[in-house]
C-alpha cells in the first residue's frame, strides 16, 4: 500500500516507517519543516510538505493514498498547557482525512492516548471496550470510529503515556527534566498510581497490523505493560540524578511538574487483551524500567 503518515518524523515514526517499508508498503510522510522532511527521507519515506492545519493538503494526500496512519499531534500546544487547542487541531485533521476517505473502503488508523480517559475521570482498568462521549481527544476518537459507518476501515490506537525506545520515554523524559531543575524527583500522594507503557517497536508493529487487517470501528491498545507506578519511575530518576525522591505537596505540584502536572497524578491501568486477541499482537521488546535504567537517559540539557 501507499500509506500517508502524519507524524512520520516523530518518535513513533522512527519505528513505524521502517516497519511499513519492511512489510512492502510505501510511506509518504507529512513534514512541516525542512528538518522534518530530511528525517522522513532518512527513514526511507517520501515527503509531502505541509502542516496539520493545512486541511486541503491533508485531504488531497489521503485521497492519493491507499491508507492513512495519523500519528501527528500539536505537542507544542500541549506542552504550553493548551490542551484544548491541541485537541481541537487534532479533531479538525481527522475530520478532513475522514471526509476525503469516505466511501473508499480504505484503512484509516488514528491515534488517541490512554491517559485521555483518566483525564476525563475514568477509573479502574481501561479496556478497548470502554468509551466516553466527551473529553480531551475523545471527540476525535469517536469521529474516527464513526467513519466505519461511512465506508472507511477506521480504527484508533490508544497510546500509553510512556512509549519508549531510542532514548525517548514519553512523559517520563519530561519528569527527568523537571526533577533535575527542582533538585527533587517527585510524585504525588504515595506514588501508587500507574502509567501503562510499550516499546515503540512493538507499537509500530501494532500500527502495521491495524493498517493491514483491523476490523472497521476497532479500538486498540498499544500497551505492553498495564501499569508502572509513578513511585518506581521517580525512584529510578532520583537514583540516576543522585537527588532526593519524595512526594510533592498538592499546592506545590504545578510549580514542580510544570506542563505535565495534569498527568502526573493520573491512575491509568490499561489492558491490551482484546487487541492481542484481535490482531495477534504480541509485544516482544524490553519493558519500560529495564529500557529506562541507563545513564544516557538521564543526561539533562
Amino acid at each position: 500500500m501507499r500509506v500517508f503518515v502524519t507524524g512520520a518524523s516523530g518518535n513513533v515514526g522512527a519505528a513505524l516507517v521502517p516497519e511499513l517499508l519492511t512489510a512492502g508498503h510505501t510511506v509518504v510522510g507529512l513534514a512541516r519543516s525542512d528538518a522534518a522532511a530530511e528525517i522522513v527521507r532518512s527513514r526511507g519515506g517520501l515527503v509531502v510538505r505541509g502542516a496539520l492545519d493545512d486541511l486541503d493538503l491533508l485531504s488531497a494526500a489521503a485521497r492519493a493514498a491507499d491508507g492513512v496512519i495519523h500519528l501527528a499531534f500539536e505537542h507544542d500546544e500541549q506542552h504550553s498547557g493548551n490542551l484544548v487547542a491541541a485537541a481541537a487541531s487534532d479533531l479538525q485533521a481527522v475530520q478532513a482525512i475522514g471526509a476525503a476517505l469516505g466511501g473508499s473502503g480504505k484503512p484509516f488508523v488514528s491515534t488517541n492516548a490512554t491517559c485521555a480517559f483518566a483525564l476525563a475521570g475514568f477509573e479502574g482498568l481501561l479496556t478497548e471496550h470502554d468509551t466516553l462521549t466527551a473529553g480531551w481527544r475523545i471527540e476525535a476518537e469517536n469521529e474516527v470510529i464513526g467513519l466505519a459507518e461511512h465506508g472507511v476501515r477506521s480504527s484508533v490506537i490508544r497510546l500509553p503515556p510512556t512509549v519508549h525506545g531510542e532514548g525517548e520515554f514519553g512523559l517520563a523524559s519530561v519528569l527527568v527534566q523537571t526533577a533535575s531543575a527542582a533538585g527533587v524527583s517527585g510524585y504525588l500522594g504515595n506514588g501508587s498510581n500507574v502509567w501503562p507503557s510499550a516499546d515503540m517497536r512493538d507499537v509500530a508493529v501494532l500500527y502495521r497490523l491495524a493498517l493491514e487487517s483491523a476490523v472497521a470501528g476497532s479500538r486498540l491498545h498499544a500497551v505492553a505493560e498495564p501499569g508502572i507506578s509513578l513511585l518506581e519511575i521517580a525512584a529510578l530518576i532520583g537514583r540516576h540524578l543522585a537527588i532526593p525522591v519524595r512526594s510533592i505537596a498538592a499546592e506545590d505540584s504545578e510549580r514542580h511538574f510544570r506542563h505535565v502536572n495534569a498527568f502526573v497524578g493520573l491512575d491509568n491501568p490499561t489492558s491490551s487483551l482484546v487487541t492481542s486477541e484481535a490482531l495477534g499482537w504480541k509485544p516482544a521488546y524490553p519493558g519500560f524500567l529495564a529500557d529506562f535504567d541507563h545513564e544516557s537517559n538521564f543526561e539533562v540539557e
